[in-house]
């Protein structure tokens, strides 16, 4: 078995940590204004973890409780295991400190963004763009980490860290499935949650302030607008980062749960150099390697001029983008055949065996991108 394979992405997904570190603190660094600027960022940012820490609060009670159901039910379902109740916890605390992450640097992040739009939009898109680059590669960096670290965990403590069975590996992605539940879950509150408590916050401050009062919209000096400033960031951020964090976990995990599938149309068993599991490693290598090919991409959103308009901004977020579609897509490719055999027979519904390519799965992901 080519044993370095299955770190990869534990390596990928640290590296990947790394540079979010080093990015959230060139952002820190950077200047955040005057001192009003600074008292109404620091009253959003107060607010909106405020805000979380009371919601996380009422969620781990929530956790405490699904965590009491799961065990009940792994001592039924045949396929499951007490295993899934600590998958559970941790997919629910990194989905949470996913969100958490996003909200911090977002309300730190967008003082310094106005401060440098005042004299450099050069400087703006980068410090925007630095502060999106910490909750993009935290939250897919957090996922793959947690996923890679708790399959190598099951693999081993299930199968002794080499294919046994079929019927074994289903037992490893379903207690594995559990980190995934736990994530959405914080998601689905997060997401829902955070959006109830921004369009309060929006339709107080409007009928408050503009109807009542006749302040301005958005004025500071209603203290509603902070509210609803904080409501951007706990379900526009917050949410969506947790979101985000169950979506991805949730999506490489199935086609995780496809490759053990092949496996089993295949005889139960295959001959390949990662120990008869190259189907189902695939999906992490993918989401691993994804992760530096979006670090690079990062490097090249970048604008010169002072005077540049929408539609060359947008023309440098779509250089990166597209730029890491083509890198994942050629390395897609080199994995495929890499990790994958050559001919995979599967079975179909009311077709029976088929012989199916593994540039069909490349072209699938093309199709993704």
């Amino acid at each position: 078995m080519d044993a370095m394979m299955i770190y990869m992405p534990i390596a990928m997904a640290v590296l990947g940590l790394a540079y979010v570190f080093v990015k959230r603190s060139w952002v820190m660094k950077q200047d955040a204004g005057d001192g009003k600027m600074k008292e109404i960022s620091d009253h959003i940012y107060e607010g909106a973890l405020a805000f979380l820490n009371a919601e996380y609060k009422l969620l781990s009670i929530f956790v405490v409780v699904v965590s009491l159901v799961l065990a009940g039910i792994s001592f039924v379902v045949p396929t499951s295991h007490i295993l899934i109740v600590v998958a559970f916890i941790f997919g629910a605390f990194f989905s949470a400190l996913a969100g958490n992450m996003g909200m911090k640097i977002a309300t730190k992040t967008n003082v310094r963004t106005t401060q440098a739009a005042k004299t450099s939009l050069p400087d703006a898109l980068n410090i925007s763009f630095a502060g999106g680059t910490v909750m993009g590669l935290g939250v897919a960096g957090l996922a793959v980490l947690g996923l890679t670290t708790f399959f190598i965990i099951f693999f081993n403590f299930f199968m002794s860290g080499s294919w046994t069975s079929v019927e074994d590996m289903t037992i490893v992605l379903e207690t594995l499935a559990g980190f995934s539940l736990g994530a959405e879950s914080i998601a689905l509150f997060a997401r829902v949650g955070g959006g109830i408590y921004t369009k309060a916050a929006d339709v107080g401050a409007d009928l408050v302030g503009k109807v009542e009062a006749g302040i301005p919209e958005d004025d500071p000096r209603n203290p509603a607008t902070i509210a609803d400033n904080v409501g951007d960031n706990v379900g526009d951020v917050a949410g969506m980062g947790a979101d985000l964090f169950g979506s991805y976990v949730a999506t490489v995990l199935a086609a995780m749960v496809l490759g053990n599938y092949v496996i089993k149309d295949m005889g139960g068993s295959i001959d390949d150099a990662f120990g008869g599991i190259g189907p189902i490693l695939l999906p992490m290598a993918i989401a691993g390697l994804g992760i530096i090919i979006s670090l690079i991409g990062t490097m090249v959103v970048k604008i010169n001029s002072n005077d540049a308009k929408e539609d060359e901004v947008m023309g440098a977020l779509n250089k990166g983008n597209w730029l890491s579609i083509a890198l994942v897509a050629i390395t897609c490719y080199f994995l495929v055949n890499y990790m994958l055999p050559e001919t995979m027979t599967m079975q179909f519904f009311g077709e029976g065996a088929r012989d199916i390519s593994s540039m069909n799965v490349f072209y699938a992901t093309l199709t993704g991108l």
